[in-house]
């Protein structure tokens, strides 16, 4: 049977760190008409293209669709959205210029309340969100290695899968990307998290530390499963239904992902804000709502505030210095 003819989407990616850059350069690579939205690195990307390395990939997209401004990509189809969630305040001014009557949002971020963050301003008819089960870096910003898993789950934000997801999904599966559409998108959102609030804030909690050194402690081996048990918990206490055994199967799949070093702890490192309200306190709240106790994830995102707070007077204080610094 011949395969299905896919729509030719316009496509926007709006964040091309790791993640952004990583699917938008394999939709790229597989000939879609990938643009990249870059507000710094701009003129690299330009010059040298993106790079994937790793996990059996080596691909190059030379000819990168690169642009400072949304402005200058124009009205798209779908727009890729991999900010972090702590530039989410960013999207209303650079949402509009991307969008006509039917733009597809499809947010690749982590946490809670992205899609409703989407769905307030722009509307829940054009918002899906995308799971992302993948370890990435983006180590310069011409190359992103790739260390372990990938695949992606798509669902919609409001109601059922419709033709566009299905739609969708087909165009990751044939750029090479293991992805399926998921029928509740909130409870993925739990289930990632299940994996996300420990082993993200532990990464930073502890000292600094990788996925590798966390397992091979027993008294952070042990509280990583207290914290995914109360995550796990709190997901049923809100309505999504997760089996007790999923800790023991995400610890599983993080045992072959050797020294990976959490997202959150790479931004920590680089003095970058962390994405505290998203991945800590929105699940905390909507826990608490619920009923649920979390006593492990209130005190996790109490110490996380506090060195997020910390990263971001040190921050502000080395602006002004810059700033003081006679011309």
């Amino acid at each position: 049977m011949a395969e299905q003819a896919l729509p030719r989407f316009r496509i926007a990616v709006v964040g091309s760190g790791a993640i952004g850059g990583y699917y938008g350069a394999k939709l790229a690579h597989a000939g879609a008409d990938v643009h990249f939205l870059m507000r710094s690195d701009l003129l690299e990307v330009r010059r040298s293209g993106i790079r994937i390395e790793g996990r059996g990939e080596n691909i190059h997209v030379a000819d990168v669709n690169c642009y400072a401004s949304a402005g200058d990509i124009g009205p798209c189809d779908i727009v890729l959205i991999a900010v972090k969630t702590t530039s989410n305040g960013d999207l209303p001014h650079l949402i509009p210029p991307l969008l006509h009557s039917r733009t597809i949002l499809l947010t690749l971020q982590n946490g809670l309340g992205n899609e409703e963050y989407l769905a307030k301003n722009f509307g829940a008819e054009r918002v899906l969100g995308g799971l992302c089960f993948v370890c990435l870096n983006r180590v310069s910003p011409k190359l992103i290695e790739h260390y372990d898993h990938g695949r992606v789950a798509i669902g919609e934000f409001s109601g059922p899968p419709r033709e566009r997801t299905h739609q969708i999904t087909e165009m990751f599966k044939r750029s090479g990307v293991n992805c399926r559409v998921v029928e509740d998108l909130s409870l993925e959102r739990w289930r990632k998290l299940v994996w996300n609030i420990p082993f993200n804030g532990l990464s930073v909690a502890a000292g600094g530390i990788d996925t590798e050194a966390m397992l091979a402690d027993e008294d952070l081996r042990e509280l990583l499963r207290s914290l995914m048990d109360e995550v796990i918990a709190a997901a049923n206490q809100c309505g999504h239904a997760l089996p007790a055994s999923e800790g023991v199967h995400q610890i599983e799949r993080t045992e072959s992902m050797g020294q990976y070093k959490p997202s959150t702890l790479i931004d920590f490192e680089r003095g970058k804000p962390l994405e505290i309200e998203a991945i800590w306190g929105e699940p905390l709240r909507r826990a608490a709502a619920a009923g649920a106790k979390t006593p492990q994830l209130e005190l996790l995102y109490a110490i996380l505030k506090s060195l997020n707070q910390k990263l971001l007077r040190s921050a502000a204080a080395r602006e002004r210095a810059v700033v003081a610094v006679p011309a």
